[in-house]
């Protein structure tokens, strides 16, 4: 699991993703896969979570990298593309920001 501290010093992307509830589940698993099969692998993968809220119509994903250019490295491989397109076809949208830990509680 990621620790969350102000002295870290890579790259923090949360990612919302906005579904209904009755596409939640298989929202759910595409995520998992890409984490399980193939983003967990890539160079740079420090950790990640996964998150969906009560009436299953939000995920949010928190994952940690050791460099901003490991993330976008891993989004421009042909097989995150495909599978993006896959997640994008599950929900109504999902936004990536990348963050800064300003402080830790």
């Amino acid at each position: 699991m990621p620790e969350i501290t102000t002295e870290f010093q890579g790259q923090t992307v949360i990612t919302t993703f906005e579904m209904s509830p009755g596409t939640a589940q298989d929202l759910m698993e595409a995520l998992q896969e890409a984490y399980h099969d193939f983003i967990r692998h890539q160079p740079g993968f420090l950790g990640a979570g996964l998150h969906m809220n009560d009436a299953q119509t939000r995920i949010a994903n928190y994952s940690k990298w050791q460099r901003r250019e490991d993330y976008q490295a891993m989004l421009r491989t042909p097989e995150m593309r495909e599978r993006n397109r896959r997640i994008a076809g599950l929900c109504s949208r999902f936004e990536p920001v990348m963050y800064e830990v300003m402080q830790v509680y």
